[in-house]
């Protein structure tokens, strides 16, 4: 009977043993593209160990969908025991493999993918590994301006804009954010020297915003830490970026013999790109003045005198004195009198309502009021919104 027992006990161990071994069978395929891990060109362990890391998490999602709960639990288990062996490379991993990590990596592992040899180099710099990271951080506030500018910045200095030792300081700065600063001088030493990153790539460009040390043209909303003489207004400033404190320093331009006013702290709620290309002395040519009607939100320059520079402040479309506001007998988008309200003011205030001709307007107005210049209107909820969101607490005098 004893003998029976341990015959039948040790039968359906052998068979549970046999079950619990079909995963890794059927998932072979998978088992042995991981096999290929890595690393004759990738001796940097902290390095190594982050990039392992990405690339569990990348092939996991690759193959969760084709596999069950307990057989993805198991295979992401058995996957992160993986050894790392010296004959395995990453460049071992198909093209299509290879592409598609280091799409999933953040920019901190592009750069360190960067540093490991020449081949991965070429593929972590190309524009279109980064032409999705600087949409996601910059696109907002970056302008046809801002990019031309950066052209006129490159175009000024010949090869890479780390080339000079300057500017291998603020690369090397960036860089210290990522590695110890011996592994960045034995991994980065040579490529600086040899134009890396190409000057005329995204890249370049990402990392000279992020460094703060290429000073591009955007707008404030509200200057100068909510002064209360710039309330709803948008102004022309040109920003550098603090990774640190992740918020901005704003460099105005002089106003008449006033000197550079700088302001820091500027947060990513306060910034947009400019939403017309011209320059903030410019008249902005309105081409919405026929369309507008009461209740239409709009923006128009205004300066406190010629030698100023133009800001964007912030409106609505009025009615006449002498429409009573009904909207079936509303005359008011059929004259020539443009009434703009800026309600921000209290009722009795000089700032509060401005008229001006339709048919044919240009800058118009005194040293005593100012100047007010181009209007656009606002076609987007999102535009209108982010106004609203400024509001004062209080009705300005």
């Amino acid at each position: 009977m004893l003998f029976f027992l341990i015959t039948c006990s040790l039968s359906f161990i052998l068979f549970y043993k046999s079950l619990s071994l079909k995963p890794l069978a059927s998932s072979a395929s998978e088992m042995r593209l991981l096999s290929i891990w890595f690393w004759k060109d990738f001796s940097l362990f902290p390095i190594a160990e982050s990039i392992r890391n990405t690339l569990l998490g990348v092939v996991h999602k690759l193959f969760s969908p084709i596999m069950s709960p307990k057989k993805n639990k198991n295979f992401y288990s058995k996957v992160e025991n993986l050894e790392i062996t010296s004959d395995m490379s990453v460049l071992d991993l198909p093209d299509l493999v290879l592409e598609c990590i280091l799409e999933k990596l953040p920019t901190e592992g592009l750069c360190r993918m960067a540093s490991v040899c020449s081949s991965l180099r070429e593929r972590c710099i190309s524009d279109h590994l980064w032409e999705k990271h600087m949409k996601n951080k910059w696109g907002r506030i970056i302008s046809t301006a801002a990019h031309r500018e950066w052209q006129w910045h490159i175009a000024s200095r010949k090869g890479s804009i780390f080339s000079n030792q300057g500017k291998q300081r603020s690369l090397m700065g960036y860089l210290t954010l990522l590695w110890p600063i011996s592994l960045i001088r034995s991994s980065f030493g040579n490529i600086i020297k040899k134009d890396f990153p190409p000057a005329d790539s995204i890249m370049s460009w990402y990392l000279a915003l992020e460094s703060g040390n290429f000073w591009f043209p955007a707008q404030v909303y509200n200057r100068e830490n909510g002064h209360v003489g710039f309330v709803l207004s948008c102004y022309d400033a040109k920003l550098s970026y603090d990774r640190w404190t992740d918020t901005f320093q704003a460099r105005y331009p002089p106003h008449g013999r006033r000197a550079s006013a700088v302001e820091t702290g500027v947060t990513w709620d306060r910034l947009r790109a400019p939403p017309v290309d011209n320059s903030p002395h410019d008249l902005h040519i309105s081409d919405c003045l026929n369309e507008l009607r009461p209740g239409d939100h709009i923006e128009i320059q205004w300066r406190r005198n010629k030698e100023f520079p133009y800001g964007w402040w912030y409106g609505v479309v009025g009615h006449l004195e002498t429409c009573d506001g009904n909207a079936n007998y509303c005359p008011c988008h059929d004259s020539e009198t443009l009434v703009l309200e800026f309600n921000q003011y209290a009722r009795g205030s000089r700032w509060r309502t401005k008229s001006l001709n339709r048919k044919d307007h240009r800058e118009e107005g005194n040293e005593a009021d100012g100047f007010y210049g181009g209007i656009r209107k606002l076609k987007s909820n999102e535009e209108t919104s982010v106004w609203k969101k400024l509001w004062p607490a209080e009705v300005l005098e």
